[in-house]
C-alpha cells in the first residue's frame, strides 16, 4: 500500500520501517576529526540502489569521516519513504529523487536538497532507468505501453510521470497507461512471470531483468531531459537554519564523493557489492548514471511542468529556487 507521504511528514512520524545497512565501521581513515574532537553521528535515509554508490564510496573513502561525520545509513524503499524520517528528525538526511521533494514541497512539508545526488546519462537504451518488458513482448516501443499494466517503485512520482512523456513523445496515449506499485527488487521476478507487462526498474534490477531476457523500450530519464537532475540528498529546513556547519560538511563531503565516484567508475562499480547483492555479470553489464555536483535547472522546470500537467502537486506549483538553492 502506497504510504501517505505529507500526512506522514506533518505528523513527524518516524519511518521505522527501514533497516541499517551501513556504518562508519567500514570507512577507512579517520573515524573522527582531524583535529582530534569527536565525530558527530550522522543517520542518512538511502534507497539501495546504484545511484547512492558515490555515498557509500564517500564513505570508505574517509571523506565524511575527515570532516567530523560518522555515517549510519539507512534503507528504504523510496524516497518518498524517506521524507518523513528526515522531516521528523530520524534521518538528518536523506536521498530522494527530486519529484518527491517537489511534491511535499508544494504541500508545506519543510525540506531543502542540499546537494545534488544522480542524473540520466542522456542516452536512450542505456540510462540508469528504463522500462523493460519480456523478449516475447508484443510491446514494441514507447508508445505500445498504453492500455498495459507498468510497475514503479511509487505511484504518482517519478517514475510514471516520466514514463507518460516517453509514451507521450512516442505517439502514444499517456493516459491509458495502468501503473502498479512494486519494489524495485521485486520487478524482475513480476516481469519474467507475468505479474505486469511492464516494468520501470532502476540499476541494478534492470541488468537483472536484462540477464533474464528482458527488453528496453524506453528511458523515460533520457527521453524527458538528457541533462535531467534525478535525485539529491536533502535535510529538513530546521536543520539547515539550526545547524548550517553541519549542513556545510556534508554538502562538502558529498561534493567530493560525487567527483571521486565520476572520476573513479570501476570503484564505484564495486562498491555496490558491499550494499547490494549483485555480482559477476550483472554487476559488469549494469549502467551507471551521471554523477555531477551541479543541479540542471532547466530540467528541473520541465520535470515540475509535467507533474502539474499530471496534477500529482494537488493545483499548487512547488517553489524550484526556494528548494534547490
Amino acid at each position: 500500500m502506497r504510504r501517505g507521504i505529507i500526512g506522514l511528514a506533518i505528523a513527524a512520524v518516524t519511518f521505522t520501517a527501514a533497516t541499517g545497512c551501513g556504518s562508519s565501521s567500514s570507512a577507512t581513515g579517520s573515524s573522527s576529526p582531524s583535529d582530534g574532537g569527536k565525530a558527530t553521528q550522522v543517520k542518512v535515509g538511502v534507497i539501495p540502489i546504484v545511484d547512492v554508490a558515490p555515498l557509500y564510496l564517500g564513505e570508505k573513502k574517509g571523506f565524511f569521516s575527515s570532516r567530523g561525520i560518522e555515517l549510519e545509513l539507512v534503507t528504504a524503499q523510496g524516497g518518498a519513504a524517506i521524507i518523513p524520517g528526515v522531516v521528523s528528525g530520524e534521518f538528518q538526511f536523506g536521498f530522494s529523487n527530486v519529484t518527491s521533494l517537489m511534491i511535499a514541497q508544494s504541500r508545506g512539508v519543510p525540506v531543502k536538497s542540499v546537494v545534488n545526488g544522480v542524473a540520466s546519462t542522456g542516452v536512450t537504451g542505456k540510462d540508469v532507468t528504463g522500462v523493460a518488458v519480456k523478449k516475447d513482448s508484443k510491446v514494441k516501443s514507447a508508445k505500445d505501453l498504453a492500455g498495459k499494466t507498468v510497475a514503479v517503485n511509487t505511484l504518482k512520482n517519478i517514475g510514471d510521470t516520466t514514463v507518460r512523456e516517453s509514451v507521450r513523445k512516442d505517439g502514444g496515449d499517456p493516459s491509458k497507461v495502468k501503473f502498479v506499485e512494486l519494489p524495485f527488487d521485486q520487478m524482475p521476478a513480476a516481469l519474467d512471470s507475468g505479474r505486469v507487462d511492464a516494468a520501470w526498474m532502476a540499476e541494478p534490477a534492470l541488468a537483472i531483468a536484462k540477464g533474464q531476457g528482458a527488453r528496453v523500450v524506453a528511458s523515460p530519464f533520457a527521453d524527458t531531459d538528457p541533462k535531467l537532475t534525478v535525485a539529491t540528498y536533502f535535510a529538513s529546513t530546521k536543520l539547515a537554519q539550526e545547524d548550517p556547519e553541519l549542513v556545510k560538511k556534508f554538502t562538502e563531503a558529498m561534493t567530493e564523493s560525487l567527483e571521486y565516484a565520476a572520476g573513479h567508475p570501476d570503484e564505484a562499480r564495486q562498491i555496490l557489492t558491499t550494499y547490494t547483492k549483485i555480482s559477476g555479470e550483472v554487476l559488469k553489464n549494469l549502467t551507471l548514471p551521471s554523477w555531477t555536483a551541479e543541479y540542471d535547472m532547466k530540467s528541473l522546470e520541465k520535470l515540475a511542468s509535467l507533474g502539474e500537467k499530471d496534477d500529482i502537486f494537488g493545483g499548487k506549483k512547488p517553489d524550484l529556487d526556494a528548494l534547490f538553492s
